[in-house]
């Protein structure tokens, strides 16, 4: 289970189905990189490499492209 206050690596499908829970969709991929938009405008880019996962630096951007806490990032994904 994910500590809600601190950022934990996770893999980029777990980050992809987090975000479509809030209404991300996928639009576009290029490469390995994954383009995700939500109907409001923000957009966000989800790196896919076969086998890493996610570190806490690109999980902040993450967090920070779609507006939301990281926390409640980590919410999100715990549920």
């Amino acid at each position: 289970m994910y500590r809600l206050s601190k950022l934990k690596p996770v893999k980029a499908d777990t980050i992809v189905k987090a975000l479509a829970k809030i209404g991300f969709i996928s639009i576009r991929q290029h490469g390995s990189h994954l383009v995700m938009k939500h109907p409001d405008g923000r957009i966000t880019v989800v790196p896919m490499h076969k086998g890493e996962e996610l570190g806490r630096g690109i999980l902040r951007k993450i967090a920070k492209d779609a507006r939301i806490s990281r926390e409640e990032l980590m919410k999100i994904i715990c549920d």
